[in-house]
């Protein structure tokens, strides 16, 4: 029984998980805002082991360690998977079929945002991204 589940915008491609959310957070670095067309992105992770998908989902490497897909039908995008975390998958928090579950933590690569985007949370605001903490040896979510 999926814990979590998603889709793109045609409904082509879905995907489910049997685990939970490892963790969640707002992106504004430059590369996943030109990926996903928007201001910013809301991101969760998922264990890749318990994670199934189906359907037309098509791939483009968009740095030498990260891999990053979307609907083959619509291009609608997936999902960001990277070398630096193997056993995770990042997806779209906007793709859930329950949109309520995504709760993030806090924002990274804050120092990436747009001039015009105003937030008025209180969630923690890193500077860089999950990438560069865990290669640093640093946690920053979880």
């Amino acid at each position: 029984m999926p814990k979590i589940a998603g889709r793109c915008f045609c409904g082509s491609l879905t995907w489910q998980s049997v685990n939970e959310m490892l963790w969640s957070a707002i992106c504004h670095c430059e590369d996943c805002r030109r990926a996903a067309s928007s201001d910013y992105v809301s991101w969760f992770g998922v264990l890749r082991s318990g994670l199934t998908w189906s359907g037309p989902r098509s791939f483009f490497k968009s740095s030498p360690k990260v891999m990053r897909s979307f609907c083959s039908e619509c291009g609608a995008p997936a999902s960001f998977e990277t070398e630096v975390f193997p056993e995770e998958v990042h997806l779209y928090a906007a793709t859930l079929e329950d949109t309520n579950l995504c709760k993030p933590t806090a924002h990274i690569f804050w120092s990436e945002r747009l001039p015009w985007v105003q937030v008025s949370d209180d969630l923690p605001k890193h500077e860089k991204g999950l990438q560069d903490a865990a290669q640093s040896g640093i946690e920053l979510l979880r």
